[in-house]
């Protein structure tokens, strides 16, 4: 009876952190029409955190975009299984990295803030002191 009650603790003590998994797909909501836009994959990977964009929300089903203003090797290259958030490490409970998310529409990178907060994911970027900050919605 002991070790039942122990197990039960264990459960109910790690249980608010399994429900705060970071990791699975998030919709990605559009800042103009608040609808949303696409679905992103967030993966940790050797402590490092990485968000892939895997699917769109467009009515047209051969809809597939290109990084037209992507630098380097990531000029037009879809951004459908593009990875947007790279290498991110946690710091005091958030995932953070200079030059971490990359906006596929102005080809930007920018320095970011990545943490939940009610079940939602906040995604901040910044250039110098100006920020914007994104709310992604697990996708169920």
């Amino acid at each position: 009876m002991k070790k039942l009650m122990m197990a039960l603790i264990c459960l109910l003590v790690t249980l608010p952190s399994i429900a705060q998994e970071i990791t699975g797909i998030w919709q990605t909501i559009d800042d103009k029409t608040n609808k949303p836009k696409s679905d992103v994959e967030i993966t940790i990977k050797d402590g490092k955190l990485f968000g892939q964009v895997v699917g769109f929300y467009n009515s047209d089903p051969n809809y597939d975009p290109l990084c037209k203003e992507c630098k380097g090797d990531l000029h037009n290259q879809p951004i459908k299984g593009l990875f947007i958030v790279d290498g991110l490490t946690k710091k005091d409970g958030v995932w953070v990295k200079d030059d971490g998310i990359l906006d596929p529409e102005s080809g930007k990178t920018y320095d970011v803030k990545l943490w939940q907060e009610d079940g939602e994911l906040q995604v901040r970027g910044y250039i110098g002191f100006f920020y914007r900050t994104q709310t992604w919605v697990r996708k169920k």
